[in-house]
């Protein structure tokens, strides 16, 4: 049968596309799609809540963030925009300062959520031991994911820091991903560490039961390193507080890559309350691998075995063009549309339990 995509907006149902990339992503923030109608007469206007639903299964929850109505001689193209609720996380600036001394990861976040729209705070998932106080870094750089790199130890927030960056940064520090459900629902959570798999991927020489459109497979060691040298530093401390304390798992072990083919260390600063320098050395270890290997596999249609293909998830894959044989974790998934290939789905897989 063929998938079955529906955008729902209060009363309104639409059902035909000419294009659409409806994406999700652990790693990644604020799940975006992009839809172009077939009908382009349809009225539609942004900030409204909306629902994306796939062979009768939600897939997203979110908002409507951009509307691009196109009229020429032509005719008539209408398209539209959007992210799930961690949009508005992404968006939204934390507004003044705030206090955050042994202040506990609920009472943080229903501080910085309490005028969210959309948002549920009694719905948010905290996964237990999710405890401690808060330290973090400002914004800087690149991003959230710069955190960390180069992390800085701060008792409070500053104007100028974004709601999802502190709830983030937060989260990263004991080992926990935060991402939005396909229903809307906020979630502290570690990913997926193993389990059964739920899905299979299969390139076979022979060709018999394969179901593999296209594998990309792809290493890149330019921002990965052979051993990963944590510095604690106390706060307000311009210097290395304890230079023998380096790293340590109190025997001074330095955490160390054996994947990587020659020598290149990386040195960062972090005075994370939560992690050892050495736990901290390999959450970042562990994030420069995945970051290096990419692994994307396209197949046709949006389910398996009448199951939508959803992150969060394990997949065998048997492929013997690309050598590899074993269980991911599904991290990313993007549903599209368009005229040349019809419905596809891409899969980006990489190691379970990976939290950075």
């Amino acid at each position: 049968m063929p998938d079955k995509v529906e955008l729902k907006i209060g009363g309104i149902k639409i059902e035909h596309f000419l294009k659409y990339s409806i994406n999700a992503d652990l790693y990644t923030p604020a799940d975006a799609f992009h839809l172009e109608l077939a009908n382009p007469e349809t009225v539609i206007t942004a900030g409204k809540q909306c629902d994306l639903w796939i062979n009768n299964n939600l897939e997203l929850t979110g908002i409507i963030d951009k509307v691009h109505r196109k009229v020429n001689k032509s005719g008539e193209s209408l398209a539209v925009e959007g992210r799930d609720f961690m949009g508005w996380l992404v968006d939204a600036y934390c507004e003044s300062f705030v206090d955050t001394k042994n202040m506990k990861l609920k009472t943080l976040a229903e501080l910085l959520l309490a005028k969210a729209p959309f948002i549920s705070l009694k719905s948010i998932d905290y996964e237990k031991n999710v405890v401690g106080t808060l330290k973090g870094k400002k914004a800087t750089g690149s991003g959230f994911l710069s955190a960390l790199d180069t992390a800085q130890k701060i008792g409070h927030i500053e104007a100028g820091m974004t709601i999802f960056e502190v709830l983030k940064n937060y989260s990263l520090s004991r080992g926990m991903l935060f991402y939005c459900t396909e229903k809307g629902q906020l979630v502290f959570r570690r990913p997926l560490a193993k389990g059964a798999p739920e899905y299979t991927l299969t390139m076979l020489k022979s060709g018999r039961g394969n179901n593999v459109i296209e594998s990309e497979v792809a290493q890149d060691i330019s921002r990965r390193y052979s051993k990963y040298i944590v510095v604690g530093q106390q706060q307000g401390a311009p210097t290395i507080a304890n230079p023998s304390g380096i790293n340590t798992d109190n025997k001074g072990t330095p955490c160390i890559d054996p994947t990587f083919p020659f020598y290149k260390p990386f040195v960062t600063t972090d005075n994370n309350d939560n992690l050892s320098p050495k736990e901290r050395a390999r959450v970042i270890m562990e994030k420069h691998r995945r970051e290096g290997t990419r692994l994307v596999y396209t197949v046709g249609r949006h389910s398996q075995n009448g199951q939508n293909w959803a992150i969060n998830k394990m997949c065998r894959i048997k492929d013997e063009k690309q050598y590899i044989d074993g269980d991911y974790l599904i991290y990313g998934r993007t549903f599209e549309l368009d005229k040349q290939t019809g419905p596809i789905t891409k899969v980006k897989l990489g190691v379970p339990g990976v939290v950075a």
